[in-house]
């Protein structure tokens, strides 16, 4: 989560950037992933037909394919497609950081993200926020006392499938963050639809995409320890693959104005990425895979109507390593950031960076469980976290992704 904590920073754990588009801002996706409330990355995309395109593939000999309509893409944007591929998108320079919303391209590079790799990847450099940041600009309820976040019991997947790692890469480094599977309006039973953070996606207003964007369902599913974890398999750490974002989206006014300081962009920090499986294209989605897919509640009520809230997500900043998955369930209070802005949801949590992104879970409308927001931020002293409250721009990013791959 963006600081909120000694290590996370303010915003969807790594910063995101800016963008404008009245519903919505069909983001690019690309890189490893980031942080809860304190990650995210760049990417590109050029697909003014807004139909999905592509992902590439590795070769047999493991070098990367990359499909000639991402090639086109990215040689519109100057961007030689040999060059990326042997290393190029390890350059952050400016000029070569993608950050329009239509500019995603997210080539899949088979084994990258390799159990070493994984493991090592850490929460976004972001600065905290204060622990009482609303200054008074709208409704804020007083601060949650703070609730320990309880490890989950092993396997994960028994108790909560949709969970799992994002990693991305950005100027930084690997970096983590939190994810949840959703489900997919277009494709019942069959959602290849993920939701976390914007900043685990974008970096906002001073920067964009992040790069070679990947989900990992139940990521060290069974809770080994770091130690084994050095000398444990891919399929060990990745029990149910691992999905690269073949798409992403994040709302106009995070690309606009989210930042890795002092909650900037937070009531619309989310995001959606439609995934494909690294290996094994054609055979069963996501959700079929890992056996569920959680529905978003766009209409939650309001907070002093919900008895309690679920926090997810894999805490990386001290004292926790980023392997384990944990949980805080607390009655949600009021966060105002801004009068002009949606009040977000708080909830009292010890959870640190690297949990930014992951779902929150209520009772929905039908009293069955819902995602109703995600981590966003957290302050430094990791007693509280905020996420959005899921309202008319989320849902036209949720619906855009979904409408994307319609019928495919």
């Amino acid at each position: 989560m963006r600081p909120t904590r000694p290590n996370f920073a303010v915003r969807g754990a790594r910063g995101a950037h800016r963008r404008t588009s009245p519903v919505l801002a069909a983001l690019g996706l690309a890189a490893t992933l980031a942080l809860t409330a304190t990650a995210c990355g760049p990417g590109g995309d050029d697909n003014a037909d807004g139909k999905p395109t592509a992902s590439a593939a590795a070769g047999g000999d493991g070098g990367l394919q990359i499909p000639d309509d991402i090639k086109d893409r990215l040689k519109k944007h100057g961007i030689d497609p040999d060059k990326w591929k042997n290393g190029e998108w390890k350059n952050w320079d400016k000029s070569k950081w993608l950050r329009e919303a239509k500019d995603f391209v997210n080539p899949i590079i088979q084994d990258l993200w390799d159990p070493d790799r994984m493991r090592k990847a850490d929460k976004q450099p972001q600065k905290p926020v204060p622990n009482d940041i609303s200054g008074d600009k709208g409704v804020t309820d007083p601060t949650p006392a703070p609730v320990k976040a309880r490890a989950q019991k092993a396997p994960y997947h028994t108790s909560l499938p949709e969970l799992g790692k994002l990693f991305f890469d950005g100027p930084e480094g690997s970096m983590v963050c939190s994810a949840t599977v959703v489900k997919d309006p277009a494709h019942p039973g069959k959602s290849n639809m993920v939701w976390t953070a914007g900043h685990c996606v974008h970096a906002g207003t001073k920067g964009g995409w992040y790069r070679n964007i990947a989900f990992v369902p139940s990521y060290n599913n069974s809770d080994l320890p770091l130690a084994q974890l050095q000398k444990a398999s891919r399929e060990q750490i990745a029990p149910y693959g691992v999905y690269w974002a073949d798409w992403a989206q994040t709302s106009k006014q995070w690309i606009q104005g989210g930042g890795p300081t002092g909650g900037q962009g937070a009531p619309y920090d989310f995001a959606v990425l439609h995934v494909t499986p690294e290996k094994g294209k054609g055979g069963k989605s996501l959700e079929e895979t890992v056996g569920a897919a959680l529905p978003v509640d766009f209409d939650a009520p309001a907070v002093p109507k919900i008895a309690s809230m679920t926090a997810n997500g894999y805490p990386a900043a001290p004292p926790y390593d980023g392997q384990k998955l944990y949980q805080c369930k607390d009655r949600p209070g009021r966060l105002s950031l801004d009068a002009g802005a949606p009040t977000m949801y708080r909830l009292g949590c010890t959870m640190t960076g690297g949990s930014s992104g992951g779902g929150w879970i209520a009772a929905g409308a039908d009293g069955k469980p819902a995602l109703v927001s995600n981590t966003s931020i957290g302050p430094v002293t990791a007693g509280w976290l905020a996420g959005p409250r899921l309202g008319p721009e989320a849902k036209g990013v949720y619906d855009s992704v979904s409408g994307k791959y319609a019928g495919r």
